[in-house]
């Protein structure tokens, strides 16, 4: 019953609640003290050590786990509501009265003496005592939908309260009318559309994917040419084609490129709309730096970019100004999230379509490098192996004949010479 164990490296499983308490019982079972007492049972010539019968087991669960006590509860509940249980109470009932019905009648006259003993007290002590027992049974046989208190951690109460289907009362169609009234309004996107869409983004991506489509000029994971990492380093004069198609992807895939970012801060200064993608960066930086230099940071980027009559002021509406000047009385790495948030949509909105169609961006496509062009193959890291040139002991008598032929006649050329 116990769970297998983890594979070296990987997170070790998170066993499920019911098979946790299920090893729990099988362990209680085997308790030589108090589990279920076994016994060898001999069979003619051979003998079965350590025999259990089944009505062994019923007996050491109902011992164990109260189901008597549970019973004799519900009966005398019965008995003073006259049958009013609720719903889970009369199908609990009901199944505790199949399983122990051998035993019922006992079940039955014990709970009528204790309500004849607990007419005797005081009325004082009566109610103290029927709530002490409901108390008893509400936390260890809790209600279904309702979560157990017995269960800790983080996520209490998710594992079985889910699971258990609540009655169904007016209340509970109530719920779910609301529920699948606001899954019919939420928006959703069709299947069709998101096919075309992830249709879209692989053919885009497919020729810049080395697996699929090849290294240029050679694979440097298989040969002794590290051209490719060389033509591809973060910082480089001129960089390949495929490399500047990619900026225009998206405008993540342009800011994460140092080659395209610098090129699209050249074009930013010829707007005199620099200072956007400056702040962004220290926004970058404040984020990623030290602990200890997150004053001075905050401090330089306000003193730089959002003081009044700062050098390179930035355009910020209002309410973003509010939150990012509430954050500098106690500065931390995620202060200015609001403001770098706006700046970048800013960019994107705005700047980097027309980077898009500059005269910029379309000459740096033009004079980008393009790798030699190498025969392409489904998988480019499969090479076809070389083979030697045959034996010449292994070719055919004619053509072995013609080789010596061939091969005699400039011998025989020069001797005659």
């Amino acid at each position: 019953m116990a769970a297998s164990p983890a594979p070296p490296g990987a997170r070790p499983r998170e066993q499920m609640p019911h098979l946790s308490k299920m090893e729990r019982v099988v362990v209680s079972m085997q308790d030589p003290d108090q589990g279920v007492k076994m016994r060898s049972q001999r069979l003619l010539i051979t003998v079965v050590p350590h025999a259990v019968t089944g009505n062994d087991i019923m007996e050491w669960l109902i011992q164990k786990y109260c189901i008597s006590q549970k019973a004799i509860y519900l009966a005398k509940k019965n008995i003073r509501k006259q049958g009013a249980l609720a719903d889970h109470e009369k199908e609990h009932y009901d199944q505790l009265h199949r399983k122990i019905n051998h035993m019922w009648d006992l079940v039955v006259m014990q709970a009528r003496e204790q309500l004849r003993a607990a007419k005797q007290r005081r009325k004082g002590d009566r109610l103290v005592i029927a709530c002490q027992e409901q108390t008893y049974w509400l936390v260890n046989r809790p209600p279904p939908g309702v979560p157990s208190v017995l269960e800790q951690g983080l996520k209490r109460g998710s594992c079985t309260a889910k699971r258990v289907q609540m009655t169904k009362n007016a209340d509970f169609y109530r719920r779910e009318i609301e529920c699948c009234r606001k899954a019919l309004s939420r928006t959703r996107v069709k299947s069709s559309v998101s096919l075309e869409a992830y249709l879209k983004f692989s053919s885009q991506h497919r020729p810049h994917d080395p697996i699929m489509s090849g290294c240029l000029p050679s694979n440097p994971w298989i040969t002794d040419n590290d051209s490719y990492w060389a033509m591809n380093a973060p910082s480089v004069a001129v960089p390949t084609k495929l490399r500047v198609e990619r900026w225009g992807f998206s405008f993540q895939e342009l800011l994460e490129d140092p080659v395209g970012r610098a090129h699209f801060m050249d074009f930013l200064r010829k707007e005199f709309s620099a200072e956007n993608l400056s702040f962004w960066e220290a926004c970058e930086e404040l984020r990623h730096g030290g602990q200890a230099q997150i004053p001075t940071l905050v401090d330089a980027v306000y003193q730089q970019f959002l003081a009044p009559g700062a050098a390179r002021w930035v355009n910020i509406d209002s309410q973003t100004m509010e939150r990012t000047l509430e954050g500098l009385h106690q500065p931390h790495r995620y202060m200015l999230d609001d403001a770098q948030l706006h700046i970048y949509m800013l960019m994107k909105k705005d700047s980097y379509p027309r980077f898009l169609k500059s005269d910029m961006y379309k000459a740096l496509l033009a004079e980008a490098v393009i790798p030699l062009e190498t025969k392409r193959r489904v998988f480019p890291f499969m090479r076809k192996p070389r083979h030697s040139s045959p034996s010449p002991a292994l070719l055919p008598a004619s053509a072995s004949g013609e080789t010596g032929t061939a091969a005699s006649g400039p011998g025989h050329g020069d001797g005659d010479a």
